[in-house]
């Protein structure tokens, strides 16, 4: 399959860096004061709370908090999932630093002395794998998909993690480092490990050209990373949300029962979340595609934009306007 690489667009390279003040202030004004510890890290910064939270009699996860990342929360915005198996533990997603996968490690030894033996990746975005080193160096395998061979040898990654290790510091450092996936896969593929089945689903181009999901049906639990955000404003980017909005589709299709998110809460009502994930990128692309059809300017094009059904969830100011600037651009190649 031919891969829409949009993280090669020189676009990108702009938008991959957005204000970060404009961000950091967004965030400030969302992040739970629960969401901070009083106890300290090992490199004097206060620490954040993270808590396995059970999913099913096997599965488990760790909720990141509905914010940007920052030094003060690690990148701690995002889930990550693990798996306890009678051979080991597989992780899904290793979470925004190091520290945080340390973090996450401890909260594993919690319930089991077991190895983690593989971290499955969703995607390559840094919030969901600068962790990665982490469990490398404790001897996991890492599994991916293919496609984002190209996006860890791009100027985006690496301009990115310059940025972070400015904005993220000390958290993101220049000890960290992008970690490329021991195991390439290009389609469904089954992973056992201790008689537990993985299905491992490609889903790109969506959210990035890379992006797996992972499903037990055992358990019918779907780990479905960055195509399903819940209780908070999905970040687009430079995303192929048409192919994103098929994703959905599919993903629906599935016996599931819960689907633990890429971001926001554990989700028992997997149909409905999903479908508003997939509602809302139908309306971006609908309301920009006519909009560029006419060649209506984007300011405008925005301000007559009905978004009342998505502008209580959180994270709304801080992206909804760069989500559907993206989509206009999008559009505006799509109706040429």
């Amino acid at each position: 399959m031919q891969f829409f690489n949009h993280r090669a667009l020189p676009l990108v390279l702009a938008l991959a860096l957005w204000p970060t003040a404009y961000v950091q202030a967004q965030s400030a004004s969302v992040v739970a004061p629960q969401a901070v510890a009083a106890d300290t890290t090992a490199k004097g910064v206060i620490g954040v709370k993270m808590s396995a939270q059970r999913v099913s009699p096997a599965a488990w996860y760790v909720e990141g908090l509905s914010a940007m990342g920052s030094s003060a929360n690690q990148n701690f915005i995002s889930n990550a999932g693990f798996v306890i198996t009678p051979a080991g533990v597989v992780v899904i997603d290793a979470l925004g630093s190091p520290a945080l996968a340390e973090q996450l490690l401890i909260e594993i030894r919690k319930l089991t002395p077991l190895p983690v033996t593989h971290v499955i990746v969703t995607h390559y975005h840094a919030d969901h794998i600068y962790g990665l080193q982490t469990f490398k160096a404790q001897g996991a395998r890492i599994v991916a998909h293919g496609a984002a061979r190209a996006y860890l040898q791009s100027d985006t990654a690496r301009l990115r993690m310059e940025s972070s290790r400015q904005e993220l510091f000390p958290w993101i450092d220049e000890n960290t480092r992008l970690v490329p996936a021991d195991e390439w896969i290009d389609g469904p593929t089954e992973l056992t490990v201790g008689g537990v089945r993985f299905f491992l689903q490609p889903v790109g181009p969506s959210h990035t050209p890379e992006d797996l999901v992972i499903y037990l049906p055992q358990d019918k639990v779907l780990f479905a990373g960055d195509l399903v955000f819940r209780n908070r404003i999905p970040y687009v980017g430079q995303a192929d949300s048409g192919h994103w909005i098929q994703s959905l589709e599919t993903l629906l299709t599935f016996d599931t029962a819960v689907v633990v998110p890429g971001h926001g809460p554990l989700s028992n009502e997997a149909k409905s979340d999903m479908a508003l994930t997939r509602d809302y990128l139908v309306y971006l692309r609908s309301s920009m595609a006519e909009a560029a059809k006419n060649m209506e300017p984007f300011d405008s094009a925005y301000e007559s934009a009905n978004w009342s059904r998505f502008e209580y969830l959180p994270l709304f100011k801080a992206v909804n306007r760069m989500n559907a600037y993206n989509t206009y651009l999008l559009m505006e190649r799509e109706v040429k």
